[in-house]
């Protein structure tokens, strides 16, 4: 039954939609642009590509129940 359920969020989070569950919270699908950085070994700058990240965001139950 877990692996159903993470196989439906991670299949609907990697093709851009939201799965939001009520109290507990919501996985969706983030864009970061694309950015400057630095490589700490050498302090030499590169330019970090643009990708999809996984993002979840606690609802309001959920949070209060950690951090009353």
């Amino acid at each position: 039954m877990r692996e159903l359920f993470w196989t439906v969020v991670t299949e609907a989070v990697a093709n851009g939609e939201k799965i939001t569950l009520v109290g507990f919270g919501s996985f969706e699908r983030r864009e970061r642009s694309e950015r400057e950085g630095r490589n700490p070994k050498t302090q030499k700058t590169m330019t970090i590509p643009a990708t999809r990240v996984p993002a979840f965001s606690p609802g309001k139950l959920f949070r209060e129940k950690v951090a009353p």
